[in-house]
């Protein structure tokens, strides 16, 4: 565990004048930064600020004077801490080179525009980018539905046939004589990082069933061979759009389809629990939104057995509802009750804490009396006739579930007055139990209501026949041929991929409903099953790049039932030791919850009414896992994703996020007008722009003269003549540390520095849908497509562009610290560990100036510390810290370790800075500087905070 406090340091003056002592107070943003009272020279701002910050540690030790001795004079302390402060401020604007980068963007001022952002314009332009994304998925998903229903269309039921096909459980297992088990022939595998490194079939589909059906039944095996067809399709679409994700076929009858080919794993007792047709997006596609009340008999003969049989009903009900469905449950013996009093004569959402809250309150069910039937019915019509009339509910389909033993009477007159001659409700009967002597009851009232009767005796029949109602259900959209085209809330599909490696990202499904054109059963309305493709909402989000929203921008979707489908303050996991486990509720997260400053739920009702607009509303941003605090006035921008339930908001903080800093392109009006390759014209490419940027920038002298050491460095294996010449870019040719391209003199070498990296999730190029491009990290693509190696790239040529101008600017910083780092002699002046650097663009550039072996805090700056990086979601939190304060001012951050295991570990210290760059009274964040400090810290606790035997040294001489 890490804990930290923070402290601020401005520029100082460089000769000052003792001031009088200043007052402090805290303020209230951070425990651990401390503000003048009285506005105070700048010259002093650091030493007093730092001062404060070492005398609460000082105060904090032992220093009770003996017997005889003075009481340390206060001046003293102050004069003590005044010092400690200058020498800390010069240590980190020395080693981090704060004032070199700002001399270097001021040097190229002119060269730097700043544009106002338009929120509303951003927010159109990355919806329609999601929109055309997402219109492929369901082109795919469509071409399914076709080529599946054109399959049936020509196949003929065979009783007796037989057909092996890749069952996915068994593919590759063999028998104890090495022989290939039935079903379970050869199968190739092969790891692909597009299915988050699962081992897949690309060319082929599998075919996996529950545990409870039958893998040789004749409809299941019927139903395999006509899905055949789908195999060319799904190879197709993946062809036709790499970047979709898993394409799938679930049939009514229990098996499903998947592509890619996968192994599939059963539980830890040999289990296969998945069912293709509980899952959220097969029971949306294949029905309507409907309204449904539950009557479940609870008198006495429902005992034992019965009443066990009953909740598991009650509760695979529940399970086969979406959030576009509405419930409520009602209770019945001699009298009727609600088992939620709180929802009395309401229907609810069927979300999933109302179903989770249903399912609880199911088992608490306890029987006694007897049955009354007509009151229960009686009751579940007023509802579902209050809510039809007052334009509630889901406006569709309306039910109700009868569950009883069968002891039912006194139900015909509540028919007719409720429900005939037009059944607007449909009323499902189940009968609980072996006994048939009721059935017919039970049959009579399903079949004048236009429902459907079924009995379960077992616990094991229950998941087959619950499921029949939503056959039924169906029917009016197969005998119209509505292929209705649903999206799912965000889920992690943890059962798709059982026990086997997986990736935690949030997914979407589109889906479709699969019905037979044949003749002779159109008019029964028959319900094949449903196809549907996976979406990664991070793939989603991507086409929201994270450079353009300034530094605590941030993009989010929600659907239009309010619920979040991503935001960068959606947590679905928890830690239950080490294991990382979805929250009960993941799923279910409404944008109140995490824009809880919409007290009056506008943004939350403008975009759950597809409205395009936009507010502002004074925010509290905590960051450091809650340790700290930023308050912000954060503009709202929002509009829908059409033809999709999906709404898209973009979020710009007042300040840095109303501008965004441009490398002006203008240098290529006189320095690349275009070069001739193959008598065409590239005029105006990102090629010419880079090769005269940084010949231009190179020719004036304003950049750098680098030395070529830096492979060698830490082996202090330097020839003396390699220190007196600049770097060329053939000196970098054939580095070990790089297997780039050879960028020869396009001056692009600015960028091959080995400690040189990218934002690694955000998108320079498009690497995921060639698979050789697959291979390449985000900077090789990039300088591919610089150096027009690689034709088929495609690229963000504005992300990329400001990334090379960054690339230029900073490169003096290269030999800045590696000149730092030669001139460290002795252990004892090796007092930062590592300074490093961030831009806007995503760029990254880090010296060390210590040995790797010796760095303090080794998951700093690394991706298991996702905080000090550039995600796709958010600015690393040194980087946010420091661009709220003054350019030249400091921000340090007190790190240690706790636990044994960390015992005697030296404090680790971060200071952060901002560059700041103004153009005709606009300002930006251009890069933030980072120095990491170990040793300077472990230095103030020996020989400063040792400070009893020197003050009483110091007394003593008095």
């Amino acid at each position: 565990m890490v804990c930290g406090c923070s402290a601020l340091l401005p520029l100082p003056n460089p000769r000052p004048t003792m001031p009088a002592t200043p007052n402090f107070h805290a303020n209230p943003s951070s425990t651990s930064r401390w503000i003048p009272r009285q506005p105070m020279p700048v010259a002093w701002t650091s030493v007093q600020k730092t001062s404060a910050l070492l005398w609460l540690l000082l105060l904090g030790t032992s220093l009770s004077p003996t017997r005889g001795q003075a009481k340390i004079p206060l001046e003293t302390v102050k004069l003590w801490a005044d010092t400690f402060g200058g020498d800390l401020y010069n240590t980190v604007t020395k080693y981090s080179g704060s004032l070199l980068l700002q001399k270097k963007y001021k040097d190229v001022e002119s060269s730097l525009k700043i544009e106002e952002v338009d929120g509303l314009e951003l927010v159109r332009k990355f919806s329609e980018d999601m929109e055309n994304m997402l219109r492929r998925k369901v082109e795919a998903v469509q071409n399914l539905v076709e080529a599946a229903e054109e399959a049936d269309l020509n196949h003929e039921f065979n009783e007796s046939l037989v057909f092996d096909y890749y069952n996915s459980v068994l593919i590759n297992e063999r028998d104890e004589k090495g022989n290939f088990v039935e079903l379970g022939a050869e199968f190739l595998l092969e790891s692909n990082a597009h299915f988050s490194n699962l081992p897949v079939n690309t060319s082929i589909s599998s075919v996996q069933l529950p545990t409870n059906v039958y893998n040789k039944d004749p409809d299941i095996l019927n139903g395999v061979y006509m899905s055949e067809a789908l195999n060319a399709v799904f190879v197709e679409n993946f062809q036709r759009d790499p970047t979709l994700t898993w394409q799938y076929f679930g049939s009514a009858t229990g098996f499903f389809r998947i592509y890619p080919g996968i192994k599939w794993t059963p539980d830890e007792n040999g289990v296969i629990t998945f069912d293709c047709r509980n899952r959220g997006w097969y029971i949306q596609a294949a029905t309507s939104p409907k309204d449904i009340v539950i009557l479940v008999d609870v008198s006495g003969s429902m005992k034992g057995l019965r009443m066990t049989i009953a909740k598991h009903t009650i509760t695979t009900i529940l399970d086969t509802l979406g959030e576009n469905d509405f419930v409520n449950i009602i209770a019945y013996n001699d009298y009727v009750h609600y088992i939620e009093p709180c929802f009395k004569g309401i229907l609810v959402q069927a979300d999933r804490d109302n179903r989770e809250h249903f399912k609880l309150l199911v088992e608490e069910l306890m029987v006694k009396g007897v049955g009354v039937v007509d009151q229960a019915l009686r009751e579940a019509f007023q509802i579902l006739k209050q809510f039809q009339e007052a334009k509630q509910g889901s406006l569709c389909n309306q039910a109700i579930m009868l569950i009883s033993d069968g002891a039912v009477e006194d139900y015909e007159p509540v028919f007719e007055k409720y429900n005939w001659p037009d059944c607007k409700v449909r009323v499902f009967t189940y009968l609980i139990g072996r006994e048939v002597s009721f059935a017919d009851r039970m049959k009579w009232i399903a079949c004048n209501n236009k429902g459907y009767y079924t009995q379960i005796s077992t616990l094991a029949d229950t998941q087959e026949n619950v499921m029949e109602y939503l056959h039924v259900l169906s029917r009016p959209m197969v005998i119209n041929h509505d292929h209705d085209i649903i999206w799912t809330e965000a889920y992690m599909d943890s059962k798709l991929l059982s026990s086997q490696a997986q990736s935690v990202m949030l997914l979407t499904t589109v889906a479709m409903p699969v019905f037979s054109k044949k003749n002779e059963t159109r008019s029964h309305g028959i319900l094949l099953g449903v196809v549907g493709s996976d979406v990664a909402l991070r793939e989603l989000m991507k086409l929201a790049p994270r450079y353009k929203l300034g530094v605590h921008g941030y993009a989010f979707l929600n659907t239009n039932n309010g619920y979040i489908l991503s935001h960068p303050d959606l947590r679905p996991l928890y830690r239950e030791g080490k294991k990382l486990k979805p929250k009960p509720n993941y799923n279910s997260v409404d944008l109140s919850e995490v824009e809880w400053e919409d007290q009056a739920e506008s943004l939350r009702t403008a975009m759950i009414n597809r409205e395009t607009g936009t507010l502002s509303m004074d925010v509290k941003v905590p960051m450091d896992k809650g340790k700290r605090v930023l308050f912000l006035t954060n503009d709202y921008f929002f509009t829908d994703i059409s033809d999709t339930p999906f709404s898209l908001g973009v979020v710009l903080s007042r300040g840095h996020g109303e501008y965004i800093l441009l490398g002006n392109t203008s240098v290529e009006e006189g320095d690349c007008k275009g070069d001739e390759k193959g008598g065409r014209k590239e005029e105006g490419s990102l090629y010419s722009f880079a090769k005269a940027l940084s010949t231009k920038y190179h020719e004036h002298g304003i950049l750098r003269q680098q030395t070529c050491i830096l492979s060698q460095f830490w082996r202090r294996e330097v020839p003396s003549q390699v220190l007196e010449r600049p770097c060329s870019p053939q000196s970098l040719q054939g580095s070990p540390h790089s297997p780039l391209p050879d960028l020869g003199a396009s001056g692009l070498h600015d960028l091959l520095h080995p400690d040189l990296a990218l934002a690694s999730d955000w998108i320079y190029c498009i690497t995921d849908i060639d698979p050789d491009h697959r291979k390449l990290s985000q900077l090789e693509a990039m300088i591919r497509f610089l150096t027009r190696k690689d034709p088929d790239l495609e690229c963000d040529e504005e992300l990329v562009r400001e990334v090379l101008f960054d690339a230029v600017v900073t490169a003096p910083m290269e030999a800045y610290w590696t000149a730092l780092a030669l001139n460290i002699s002795k252990e004892s002046e090796q007092v930062v560990d590592m300074a490093f650097l961030g831009t806007r663009a995503g760029l990254l550039r880090s010296s060390l100036f210590v040995g790797s072996e010796k760095v303090s805090d080794r998951k700093f700056l690394t991706p298991e510390d996702e905080a000090s990086v550039f995600t796709l979601d958010r600015f690393p939190l040194w980087y946010r810290q420091a661009s709220e304060h003054p350019a030249g001012s400091f921000v340090f951050n007190l790190r240690w370790a706790e636990g044994p295991e960390s015992a005697g570990e030296p404090m680790v210290v971060t200071a952060s800075t901002a560059v700041a760059v103004t153009v005709d009274k606009k300002t930006a964040i251009a890069a933030g500087l980072l120095s990491i400090i170990a040793i300077i810290i472990k230095l103030i606790l020996t020989e400063y905070l040792q400070c009893g035997n020197f003050l009483k040294a110091l007394l003593s001489k008095r």
